[in-house]
Protein backbone atom coordinates (compact mmCIF):
# COMPACT_ATOMS: atom_id res chain seq x y z
CA UNK A 1 0.00 0.00 0.00
CA UNK A 2 1.39 3.36 -1.13
CA UNK A 3 2.65 5.77 1.69
CA UNK A 4 0.55 9.02 2.02
CA UNK A 5 2.80 11.95 1.69
CA UNK A 6 2.44 14.24 4.86
CA UNK A 7 1.51 17.79 4.33
CA UNK A 8 4.27 20.12 5.24
CA UNK A 9 4.00 21.73 8.51
CA UNK A 10 3.38 25.42 8.38
CA UNK A 11 6.65 27.80 9.19
CA UNK A 12 6.62 30.29 11.33
CA UNK A 13 6.82 34.03 10.00
CA UNK A 14 9.22 35.93 10.06
CA UNK A 15 8.52 39.46 11.58
CA UNK A 16 8.94 43.13 10.31
CA UNK A 17 8.66 46.14 12.74
CA UNK A 18 7.82 49.56 10.49
CA UNK A 19 7.13 52.89 11.25
CA UNK A 20 5.33 54.09 8.21
CA UNK A 21 3.19 52.76 5.98
CA UNK A 22 3.20 55.51 3.27
CA UNK A 23 7.75 55.81 2.99
CA UNK A 24 8.74 52.48 4.57
CA UNK A 25 10.57 50.49 1.82
CA UNK A 26 11.97 46.83 2.65
CA UNK A 27 12.99 45.64 -0.81
CA UNK A 28 16.20 44.01 0.09
CA UNK A 29 18.10 45.50 -3.06
CA UNK A 30 20.64 48.22 -2.69
CA UNK A 31 20.43 50.42 -5.75
CA UNK A 32 21.75 54.28 -6.51
CA UNK A 33 19.12 55.39 -8.76
CA UNK A 34 19.94 57.23 -12.01
CA UNK A 35 18.77 60.69 -12.13
CA UNK A 36 15.43 60.62 -15.10
CA UNK A 37 16.19 64.26 -16.89
CA UNK A 38 15.27 65.50 -20.19
CA UNK A 39 17.79 63.49 -22.07
CA UNK A 40 15.98 59.82 -21.10
CA UNK A 41 14.51 57.76 -23.61
CA UNK A 42 10.95 57.34 -22.81
CA UNK A 43 9.83 55.87 -26.59
CA UNK A 44 11.71 52.59 -27.08
CA UNK A 45 9.04 51.85 -30.19
CA UNK A 46 11.04 52.81 -33.30
CA UNK A 47 14.03 52.03 -35.20
CA UNK A 48 17.03 50.00 -33.38
CA UNK A 49 15.14 50.82 -30.08
CA UNK A 50 11.94 48.91 -31.51
CA UNK A 51 13.89 45.66 -32.51
CA UNK A 52 15.36 45.70 -29.01
CA UNK A 53 11.93 45.83 -27.68
CA UNK A 54 11.11 42.95 -29.86
CA UNK A 55 14.20 41.22 -28.92
CA UNK A 56 13.74 41.72 -25.26
CA UNK A 57 10.02 41.56 -24.55
CA UNK A 58 8.75 39.54 -27.19
CA UNK A 59 11.36 36.49 -27.61
CA UNK A 60 13.50 36.66 -24.91
CA UNK A 61 11.43 37.32 -21.46
CA UNK A 62 8.22 35.66 -22.20
CA UNK A 63 9.36 31.83 -21.21
CA UNK A 64 11.73 32.93 -18.17
CA UNK A 65 8.89 34.58 -16.77
CA UNK A 66 6.53 32.04 -17.15
CA UNK A 67 8.59 29.60 -15.34
CA UNK A 68 9.37 32.08 -12.87
CA UNK A 69 5.62 32.45 -11.91
CA UNK A 70 4.89 28.91 -12.19
CA UNK A 71 7.61 27.31 -10.65
CA UNK A 72 7.93 29.75 -7.77
CA UNK A 73 4.47 30.69 -7.06
CA UNK A 74 2.38 28.68 -8.84
CA UNK A 75 0.43 31.53 -10.11
CA UNK A 76 -3.27 32.00 -11.16
CA UNK A 77 -4.97 34.87 -12.44
CA UNK A 78 -8.48 34.79 -11.45
CA UNK A 79 -11.24 37.22 -13.65
CA UNK A 80 -8.82 38.28 -16.55
CA UNK A 81 -12.05 37.55 -18.19
CA UNK A 82 -13.29 40.86 -17.18
CA UNK A 83 -10.74 42.52 -19.01
CA UNK A 84 -12.33 41.16 -22.52
CA UNK A 85 -14.83 44.22 -22.37
CA UNK A 86 -12.30 46.79 -23.03
CA UNK A 87 -9.89 44.28 -24.62
CA UNK A 88 -9.36 47.34 -27.83
CA UNK A 89 -9.39 50.17 -25.38
CA UNK A 90 -6.76 51.47 -23.09
CA UNK A 91 -7.00 50.75 -19.27
CA UNK A 92 -5.05 51.06 -16.00
CA UNK A 93 -4.54 48.77 -13.56
CA UNK A 94 -3.75 49.60 -10.03
CA UNK A 95 -2.07 46.49 -8.14
CA UNK A 96 -0.33 45.81 -4.53
CA UNK A 97 3.37 45.74 -4.41
CA UNK A 98 4.62 42.51 -2.41
CA UNK A 99 7.00 41.44 -5.01
CA UNK A 100 10.37 43.02 -6.48
CA UNK A 101 10.17 40.26 -9.31
CA UNK A 102 7.07 38.93 -9.60
CA UNK A 103 5.47 42.38 -9.93
CA UNK A 104 7.40 43.25 -13.12
CA UNK A 105 6.67 39.73 -14.24
CA UNK A 106 2.90 39.21 -13.78
CA UNK A 107 1.31 42.50 -15.10
CA UNK A 108 2.09 40.88 -18.72
CA UNK A 109 0.05 37.38 -18.30
CA UNK A 110 -2.73 39.93 -17.41
CA UNK A 111 -2.77 41.79 -20.59
CA UNK A 112 -0.44 42.34 -22.78
CA UNK A 113 1.54 44.20 -23.48
CA UNK A 114 2.00 45.55 -20.23
CA UNK A 115 3.21 49.35 -19.69
CA UNK A 116 4.34 49.88 -15.93
CA UNK A 117 4.92 52.69 -14.28
CA UNK A 118 8.08 52.26 -12.00
CA UNK A 119 10.32 54.30 -9.32
CA UNK A 120 13.55 54.92 -11.16
CA UNK A 121 15.15 52.35 -9.39
CA UNK A 122 13.81 49.89 -11.80
CA UNK A 123 16.30 51.49 -14.95
CA UNK A 124 18.98 52.05 -12.94
CA UNK A 125 20.68 48.68 -12.09
CA UNK A 126 24.04 47.81 -13.63
CA UNK A 127 22.64 44.73 -16.30
CA UNK A 128 18.95 44.63 -15.99
CA UNK A 129 18.11 48.37 -15.94
CA UNK A 130 19.09 48.95 -19.28
CA UNK A 131 16.59 45.78 -20.60
CA UNK A 132 13.89 46.73 -17.90
CA UNK A 133 12.85 50.14 -20.42
CA UNK A 134 12.97 47.44 -23.16
CA UNK A 135 9.84 45.11 -21.15
CA UNK A 136 7.64 47.61 -20.39
CA UNK A 137 9.02 49.82 -17.41
CA UNK A 138 8.35 53.56 -17.74
CA UNK A 139 10.30 55.40 -14.44
CA UNK A 140 9.03 58.55 -13.07
CA UNK A 141 10.41 61.62 -13.80
CA UNK A 142 13.23 63.83 -11.66
CA UNK A 143 12.75 67.31 -13.58
CA UNK A 144 10.47 69.27 -16.02
CA UNK A 145 11.95 68.05 -18.99
CA UNK A 146 11.70 64.50 -18.07
CA UNK A 147 7.93 64.93 -16.95
CA UNK A 148 7.14 66.61 -20.01
CA UNK A 149 8.28 63.83 -22.03
CA UNK A 150 7.08 61.07 -19.20
CA UNK A 151 3.53 62.63 -20.01
CA UNK A 152 3.45 62.57 -23.40
CA UNK A 153 4.41 58.96 -23.18
CA UNK A 154 1.59 58.10 -21.54
CA UNK A 155 -0.53 59.90 -23.62
CA UNK A 156 1.01 58.10 -26.75
CA UNK A 157 0.20 54.79 -24.74
CA UNK A 158 -3.63 55.52 -24.42
CA UNK A 159 -3.58 56.77 -27.73
CA UNK A 160 -2.33 52.99 -28.76
CA UNK A 161 -4.64 51.52 -26.74
CA UNK A 162 -2.43 49.92 -24.08
CA UNK A 163 -2.55 48.67 -20.75
CA UNK A 164 -0.56 50.61 -18.13
CA UNK A 165 0.15 49.28 -14.94
CA UNK A 166 0.40 51.34 -11.43
CA UNK A 167 1.78 49.81 -7.66
CA UNK A 168 -0.10 53.13 -6.08
CA UNK A 169 1.80 51.59 -2.33
CA UNK A 170 4.77 52.85 -4.37
CA UNK A 171 6.95 50.59 -1.87
CA UNK A 172 7.54 46.78 -1.95
CA UNK A 173 6.58 45.00 1.52
CA UNK A 174 7.30 41.18 0.33
CA UNK A 175 4.60 39.05 0.94
CA UNK A 176 2.59 41.76 3.04
CA UNK A 177 -0.98 40.20 3.05
CA UNK A 178 -2.54 43.48 3.64
CA UNK A 179 -3.52 46.50 1.36
CA UNK A 180 -1.24 49.70 2.40
CA UNK A 181 -3.24 53.31 2.35
CA UNK A 182 -2.46 55.45 -1.35
CA UNK A 183 -2.84 58.37 -2.03
CA UNK A 184 -4.61 59.47 -5.20
CA UNK A 185 -2.38 60.92 -7.57
CA UNK A 186 -1.35 58.32 -9.66
CA UNK A 187 -5.34 58.28 -10.48
CA UNK A 188 -5.25 61.11 -12.25
CA UNK A 189 -4.29 59.58 -15.78
CA UNK A 190 -7.62 57.86 -16.36
CA UNK A 191 -9.49 60.70 -14.97
CA UNK A 192 -7.69 63.10 -17.76
CA UNK A 193 -7.46 60.18 -19.93
CA UNK A 194 -11.80 59.03 -19.33
CA UNK A 195 -10.25 55.20 -19.27
CA UNK A 196 -11.45 52.61 -17.13
CA UNK A 197 -9.88 51.60 -14.32
CA UNK A 198 -9.15 47.66 -13.10
CA UNK A 199 -7.52 46.67 -9.73
CA UNK A 200 -5.55 43.49 -9.57
CA UNK A 201 -4.87 42.29 -5.84
CA UNK A 202 -1.77 39.56 -5.28
CA UNK A 203 -3.02 37.40 -2.67
CA UNK A 204 -1.00 34.66 -0.76
CA UNK A 205 -2.21 30.82 -0.38
CA UNK A 206 -1.06 27.64 1.66
CA UNK A 207 0.65 25.12 -0.08
CA UNK A 208 0.04 21.69 0.80
CA UNK A 209 3.51 20.30 0.55
CA UNK A 210 5.18 23.71 0.65
CA UNK A 211 6.36 26.18 2.70
CA UNK A 212 6.24 28.90 0.18
CA UNK A 213 3.02 30.39 -0.99
CA UNK A 214 1.05 30.35 -3.92
CA UNK A 215 0.31 33.94 -5.67
CA UNK A 216 -3.68 34.22 -6.58
CA UNK A 217 -4.25 37.38 -8.47
CA UNK A 218 -7.62 38.51 -8.62
CA UNK A 219 -9.42 41.17 -10.85
CA UNK A 220 -11.51 43.29 -10.23
CA UNK A 221 -13.48 46.29 -12.36
CA UNK A 222 -13.44 48.10 -14.70
CA UNK A 223 -14.20 50.82 -12.61
CA UNK A 224 -14.52 54.56 -13.97
CA UNK A 225 -14.66 58.27 -13.87
CA UNK A 226 -17.78 59.83 -12.62
CA UNK A 227 -17.78 62.67 -14.63
CA UNK A 228 -20.29 64.80 -12.70
CA UNK A 229 -17.81 65.20 -10.10
CA UNK A 230 -14.99 67.82 -10.23
CA UNK A 231 -11.32 66.50 -11.57
CA UNK A 232 -9.75 65.89 -7.51
CA UNK A 233 -12.84 64.27 -6.54
CA UNK A 234 -12.89 61.93 -9.36
CA UNK A 235 -9.20 60.72 -8.53
CA UNK A 236 -10.69 59.90 -4.76
CA UNK A 237 -13.41 58.19 -6.36
CA UNK A 238 -11.52 55.65 -8.28
CA UNK A 239 -8.63 55.73 -5.66
CA UNK A 240 -11.72 54.55 -2.86
CA UNK A 241 -13.68 52.14 -5.63
CA UNK A 242 -9.85 50.68 -6.20
CA UNK A 243 -8.82 50.51 -2.70
CA UNK A 244 -11.99 48.98 -1.39
CA UNK A 245 -11.77 46.15 -4.20
CA UNK A 246 -8.31 45.11 -2.84
CA UNK A 247 -8.70 45.61 0.27
CA UNK A 248 -12.01 42.79 0.56
CA UNK A 249 -9.99 40.63 -1.90
CA UNK A 250 -6.65 40.55 0.26
CA UNK A 251 -8.84 39.35 2.86
CA UNK A 252 -8.44 35.90 1.17
CA UNK A 253 -4.86 35.16 1.65
CA UNK A 254 -4.32 32.45 4.30
CA UNK A 255 -1.29 32.59 4.17
CA UNK A 256 1.24 34.81 6.26
CA UNK A 257 4.99 34.35 5.45
CA UNK A 258 5.66 37.88 7.16
CA UNK A 259 4.17 39.62 9.57
CA UNK A 260 4.53 43.57 9.71
CA UNK A 261 4.25 44.92 13.28
CA UNK A 262 4.09 48.89 14.16
CA UNK A 263 7.46 49.34 15.87
CA UNK A 264 6.30 50.89 19.08
CA UNK A 265 4.33 47.50 19.26
CA UNK A 266 7.70 46.01 20.12
CA UNK A 267 8.11 44.64 23.86
CA UNK A 268 11.76 44.17 25.51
Amino acid sequence: MAKKEKAVKAKEPSVIYYQDELTDEFSTAQITPKVIDGNYRYDRSKGIHGLLRFFWYGLIAPLPAFLYRKLKFRHKILGREKLKKHKKEAIFLFGNHTQPIGDAVIPSFIRYPAYIIVHPNNVSMPCLGRINPYLGALPLPDDMGAAKNFVATIKKKVEKKRAIFIYPEAHIWPYYTGIRPFGAESFQYPVKYGTPVYAFTNTYQKRRFSHKPRILTYIDGPFYPDTALPPRARREQLRNEVYNAMTERSKLSDCVVIEYKKAEEETI
